[in-house]
């Protein structure tokens, strides 16, 4: 029987048990298998790794494991002190997006709210989110690590934290997108863009109340809801301001 010795670096330790935390791992194992398979088969899902050192040489996800090898696994976030030579994460999508599993609803709204395309429903299987997020080049976001270990899967991340506010400061500084939020241009229900529409033309859709109090509308081009500055706007815009602001704290 074959020996391989891992260790996981900085927040991979989410993945493991509390006997592998932190410590060198010892892996027997009898047949081949590659460095991916093996990486996955201990706990860690393989979009959550960005580079691996065999005996201080950078592999990537091809590499056979050999009896004796010395293996160190480590996140994006080692990027601040290592600039690996090889990494096994793919290249960063062009246009950022995203598709949610079920867990993560809150964290939809969020996103949605913040400008970012963001595909969710509650109906949605693990073979469909695999499936999005392959086909149409999105980040898949997920509390189910095995609906990470996907093979299809390339680009998604396992949200940490469980509380929403959490969440989506979280997935901003994972994926640096603080310069990319743009408030109040998708709609909450559906992920439809919004555009301004004529008061006149929609009048019959609002409340009587809101005719006489509000001029500015603005109508999702999918689902054709109607939106307004209304009671609910000041503390949507506290929201926002407390997510920006906290990339100032950092």
């Amino acid at each position: 029987m074959a020996i391989a010795y891992f260790y996981f670096h900085a927040e991979l330790n989410h993945f493991l048990p509390r006997h592998h935390k932190q410590v060198k791992i010892s892996h027997f194992f009898e047949e081949k298998a590659s460095i991916k398979d093996m990486i996955e088969s201990l706990g860690v899902p393989h979009p959550e790794v960005d580079f691996i050192k065999v005996n201080g040489k950078y592999v990537n996800f091809s590499y056979i494991v050999a009896d004796g090898d010395a293996i160190n696994v480590y996140p994006i976030s080692a990027r601040s002190v290592i600039i690996p030579s090889i990494s096994v994460l793919p290249k960063p999508l062009s246009i950022i997006c995203f598709v949610l599993d079920i867990h993560l609803g809150k964290l939809a709204t969020s996103l949605r709210l913040l400008g970012f395309d963001t595909l969710y429903r509650n109906d949605y299987e693990d073979d469909n989110l695999a499936q999005i997020s392959s086909s149409q080049g999105r980040i898949l976001l997920t509390r189910d690590k095995g609906l990470l270990m996907r093979s299809l899967v390339t680009h998604g991340y396992y949200v940490r934290n469980t509380n929403p506010q959490e969440q989506i400061i979280e997935v901003l500084q994972r994926f640096d997108l603080f310069k990319l939020i743009a408030p109040f241009k998708r709609c909450l229900r559906c992920n439809g863009l919004l555009e301004f529409v004529d008061k006149q033309s929609i009048i019959e859709q609002v409340p009587e109340k809101v005719r006489s109090q509000i001029d500015q509308f603005q109508r999702c081009q999918d689902c054709d809801r109607i939106y307004w500055k209304g009671s609910h706007y000041e503390r949507l815009q506290q929201f926002i301001d407390g997510v920006i602001n906290s990339q100032k704290v950092e």
